[in-house]
């Protein structure tokens, strides 16, 4: 089973400006950055119809902060070990 591919709102909007040059298709820029023809008609549709909510994200504000507090949280827990390890090392060098 493939995974769901994600695509940042600057690529979906530089695909989209690559839709705009004349003589080009929305098929032809599709198949040439790899992506499904449909999928790149409905981002045009998406930002032709909603400009200032076009590719926002599905995500809540508090679900951005749970995952930049998860981030966080590896941070320290890595600098936490990281200092464990060094105070193990400095005691058994100098007994």
């Amino acid at each position: 089973m493939s995974r769901r591919r994600k695509y940042s709102p600057e690529f979906k909007r530089e695909a989209i400006a690559l839709t705009r040059q004349p003589g080009v298709s929305c098929r032809q820029v599709a198949l040439e950055i790899g992506i499904n023809p449909n999928l790149l008609s409905r981002w045009r549709r998406e930002t032709d119809e909603e400009t200032d909510k076009a590719f926002k994200g599905s995500g809540s504000p508090r679900d951005e902060e749970v995952a930049r507090l998860k981030r966080e949280l590896a941070r320290v827990k890595k600098e936490r070990d990281f200092l464990r390890e060094a105070a193990v090392f400095f005691a058994k060098e100098s007994s």
